[in-house]
């Protein structure tokens, strides 16, 4: 049992470090370190970091719950957050201790057996903060610490048998309108991490941070300042306020010891004011693990005016062209396309694109470039209003797909039929203020008879396998599993689904309390395969449902707040 004198002392020291921390009267999982060599090779019943792997998958080897038996799934345990807003975080479980993090950035450390609580981390956050998207996506595990980047712009390292702080360090000023909502990125004992605030009118930056003491290793903007390659492409002083945010947890290549991150668009929003391809924004970026150097880069678009962040960072997977396999980066986009890009030591090339959702702005992508050219007519500018699809939440908003080495199938929650208009109005910069220059909103493509898709693509081929079709827009990250099932919620009638993963069949669904926008995983304890999954409604999800609401005259109405859901067999298969 944890000694409550002891457990006061860690309540106390973490005051005086601007957070709480509480720890349960109850016996705490033995907890292993977290080494490189146990990152590189996950052990089959752990999830150890935002997809698993380095690779980003979103795949699980566990095969106990399969297509068989899913429909006998039913909730082992569940665990309520006590937090509205969206809840996004993945479960990250090693061997029994299972951790989430809320909106507001708690940490939630619990048995993974039983669900009973162990510690929860309470950031103390300041009276003034502002910002639009108060949602986490998870911890960083390395050694025997949890990381955890807040939405004040500030990063934890809390013991994660405990929860006390060992250090914290502020990443940048939240009062300028930084702030963090991905999960870390543990690499070689470095705390990798990524601002957001694009739409305060930050410059966006990645940074490596050392795991034991905190000291920032290196930095790299996301907008290239004077004397750099790129910054011919922002004219004037645009660079310094020009947004190009990091949102998602970087992928990485232990080979090419290179890390691969995606960012978002420029600001403000209306590309006409920052005329130029304006590097880095809505592009992939290839960093040096240990210097932060950028290697490669490639931009999906440039100059964006629709918010087609590409923030969700590329899969890693090899692919077959012509016979020959390529090292690719794979990207689902917002901007409607399904970029394959090959990479290598200082290079990334293009392979090919192909729309997966209806769009009308490109006219053409280079063949040997894969740059787009655009539409005039579909292109907002200031005082111009332009309708375009896919809308601004794109074909394909943050939510991770999920590729299965199995099937070779690569599952993309994808959006259908939406469309928006924008227009540009002119906006001075504010410290601390929204600096986004513009009005909007949505509308439905002429004839939609849905709006959101499941689908399911061979990499090999180009071709789509199969395609499961929603009334409403998905917000569901992906999880695929070694026992052919796709997993995903995402939708506003609260159900988390489970399905073939070779047809798309319906197997398997849930209702929840809320809206699932969670990233789903799966573990093993004591030989019982488990499926976790946040549900909580809100954010992004809330309000890209709000719109299309105003567009075709319906209401909907999703009850928020966080539960964690755990499911497993009856019996725990046995």
């Amino acid at each position: 049992m944890t000694d409550r004198r002891a457990v006061l002392r860690r309540v106390v020291g973490s005051l005086v470090l601007g957070a709480s921390v509480v720890a349960a009267a109850a016996q705490e999982p033995s907890y292993r370190p977290v080494t490189q060599e146990r990152l590189l090779s996950p052990e089959p019943e752990n999830w150890l970091m935002y997809r698993r792997t380095y690779d980003g998958w979103g795949y699980s080897p566990l095969d106990q719950v399969d297509t068989s038996n899913v429909g006998s799934l039913v909730p082992a345990w569940t665990f309520s957050t006590g937090v509205n807003e969206g809840h996004q975080s993945p479960p990250i479980v090693n061997d029994g201790a299972l951790f989430i993090t809320t909106p507001g950035s708690r940490v939630l450390a619990l048995d993974a057996r039983t669900g009973e609580l162990l510690w929860r981390f309470v950031p103390e956050l300041p009276e003034d903060l502002q910002q639009m998207h108060p949602t986490n996506r998870g911890v960083a595990l390395w050694g025997d610490r949890a990381f955890v980047a807040t939405v004040d712009a500030r990063l934890f390292a809390l013991d994660a048998g405990t929860g006390e702080v060992a250090w914290e360090t502020a990443v940048e000023n939240y009062a300028r309108g930084y702030y963090m909502t991905l999960a870390p990125l543990a690499v070689e004992g470095k705390v990798l991490v990524g601002v957001s605030g694009g739409e305060w009118g930050i410059r966006g930056f990645i940074a490596a941070y050392d795991a034991d003491s905190g000291d920032e290793l290196w930095k790299t903007y996301t907008i290239p300042g004077p004397g750099e390659p790129g910054h011919e492409t922002w004219p004037g002083d645009t660079w310094r306020t020009g947004g190009v945010s990091v949102w998602v947890t970087g992928a990485y290549d232990p080979d090419l010891r290179l890390t691969y991150w995606g960012t978002g668009n420029g600001g403000p929003w209306i590309g006409d004011t920052r005329s130029g391809d304006n590097l880095y924004s809505t592009s992939v970026l290839a960093l040096d693990v240990d210097t932060g150097d950028i290697r490669a880069h490639h931009q999906y678009h440039w100059n964006d005016s629709w918010d087609w962040d590409e923030v969700d960072p590329p899969l890693l997977i090899d692919v077959e062209r012509g016979g020959t396999t390529r090292r690719a980066l794979v990207h689902p986009g917002r901007n409607a396309y399904l970029w394959v890009l090959e990479r290598d030591a200082d290079s990334i090339d293009f392979l090919d694109a192909t729309q997966f959702v209806h769009q009308d702005v490109f006219t053409s992508v280079d063949p040997e470039t894969g740059r787009p050219e655009y539409d005039p007519a579909r292109t907002p500018g200031t005082g111009e209003r332009a309708v375009f699809c896919p809308s601004w939440s794109g074909g394909k908003n943050w939510p991770p797909a999920a590729w299965n080495p199995d099937t070779r199938l690569l599952y993309i929650p994808a959006n259908e039929n939406t469309c928006s208009y924008l227009e540009g109005v002119e906006e001075e910069y504010r410290p601390g203020r929204t600096f986004m220059g513009m009005e909007g909103g949505f509308v439905s493509r002429e004839g939609a008879d849905h709006y959101g898709e499941l689908q399911a693509w061979n990499l090999d081929t180009r071709e789509k396998a199969w395609t499961v079709e929603f009334e409403r827009k998905l917000w569901g990250p992906v999880l695929t599993t070694a026992g052919g099932l796709v997993f995903m919620g995402g939708t506003s009638d609260r159900y988390f689904r489970a399905f073939d993963a070779a047809t798309g069949e319906l197997l398997w669904r849930q209702r929840t309390n809320s809206g699932v926008t969670g990233v789903p995983t799966s573990f093993a304890v004591d030989g019982v395969q488990y499926i976790a999954v946040l549900s909580g409604w809100g954010v992004d999800a809330q309000r890209g449902t709000a719109h299309l609401d105003g567009a075709i005259g319906t209401r909907t109405y999703v009850p928020q707040g966080g539960v964690l859901w755990v499911f497993a067999l009856p019996n725990g298969g046995r």
